[in-house]
């Protein structure tokens, strides 16, 4: 007969065994951020249904992040390219369903900007069509927040259809704190109205009245050539140099990218002006494995003082010039802090100089 203490050792170490494949398996609150796709545009975009028809390619670079089990989070440990993010860092307090809807948004709007930007440079008119606000994120104090969702989209105020997010704005602005307004909005094609009072916009805008709103304008370009995007699941606005870049090269037959597979990340603006973007150093590795020669980085002088409050304590194109050096060395970061200054550059190198 075998021993009563060794039948409690295997038990336990049953116990033990449960427990710690119960853990390898149980989903954290903790998110793994690491590299993702980096993928020729060439794949999303068509100009009048047909892909672009130039040399070479301009590519859009991702991160990948998931949630992780025990055994994820052991797995990132050991990955040198993967950082651990809390579910407050990735979803900033909204659900997954919202924040699909958040990243839907930033990337339309980062479209229709390298829209507007590329056609401006290769000299094609378009026409801009306001057609409302998306409604991005909801203050505390909105009298709105029980009847509006994040993602609908606020046509009228009033009954009143506006010209432009100026004059939505200013429309709002125009009633008193604690007075009624009617919105009409929109969402899954149905439209609602909604009368609640003006709220404060609070801080340094106190005393302006507002809907308790954090908005994006949602405005369409027509133009010929038509242009379209399907991007499938990747959202978020960082794609937006990168747009731009394959729209004028699609557009004016330049011939910048000479057959190259050219990388980067950043977000656009109607001016052109290029911003700052997270998970950079991932991106670096993304466009590195992919096999682009050169990677765009947004560049931005910043004081000293001001870098505790950048990711890494760096700028983005600080980081990306340690990563490419650390671990893609034959990968040349370029700084640009506006669209003219990617085209100049590509310009300025052409590839036989970049084969000397």
């Amino acid at each position: 007969m075998r021993p009563l203490k060794t039948k409690y050792k295997w038990l336990i170490w049953s116990i033990i065994a449960i427990l710690l494949a119960g853990f390898l398996m149980m989903p954290l609150p903790l998110y793994s951020e690491s590299p993702g796709i980096s993928v020729g545009l060439k794949n999303f975009i068509k100009v009048d249904n047909k892909k672009p028809n130039f040399k070479g390619d301009y590519s859009l670079t991702a991160i990948s992040l998931s949630q992780l089990t025990g055994l994820g989070a052991l797995i990132t440990l050991t990955n040198p390219h993967a950082d651990f993010m809390t579910k407050d860092q990735v979803m900033a307090g909204a659900t997954s369903s919202e924040e699909q809807k958040i990243d839907k948004i930033d990337m339309d709007t980062a479209f229709n900007n390298a829209k507007a930007v590329a056609l401006k440079k290769a000299g094609i008119d378009y026409k801009e069509n306001f057609k409302g606000v998306y409604v991005r994120s909801l203050q505390p104090n909105s009298k709105f927040k029980k009847d509006l969702k994040i993602g609908d989209m606020i046509t009228k105020i009033n009954g009143e259809k506006q010209a432009s997010v100026t004059d939505f704005q200013s429309t709002i602005r125009n009633h008193k704190l604690g007075d009624p307004i009617t919105i009409t909005y929109s969402r899954n094609n149905k439209q609602y109205n909604s009368t609640h009072p003006t709220v404060s916009l609070g801080g340094a805008n106190a005393k302006i009245p507002g809907i308790g709103i954090l908005l994006i304008d949602h405005t369409t370009i027509s133009t010929k050539p038509k242009i379209t995007a399907d991007m499938g699941k990747i959202g978020g606005p960082s794609g937006g140099l990168m747009f731009s870049l394959e729209l004028y090269e699609a557009l004016s037959n330049n011939n910048l990218a000479q057959g190259r597979l050219i990388s980067g990340t950043g977000t656009i603006d109607r001016e052109g002006n290029v911003g700052e973007i997270g998970g950079i150093d991932k991106k670096v590795i993304s466009a590195g494995e992919s096999g682009s020669k050169i990677f765009f980085a947004p560049y931005l002088k910043v004081p000293d003082k001001y870098l505790k409050y950048e990711e890494k304590h760096q700028t983005n194109y600080q980081l990306a010039k340690k990563t490419a050096k650390k671990y893609e060395p034959q990968l040349k970061v370029v700084p640009v802090s506006n669209f003219q200054q990617a085209l100049d550059y590509l310009e300025a190198h052409p590839v036989k100089e970049e084969n000397k």
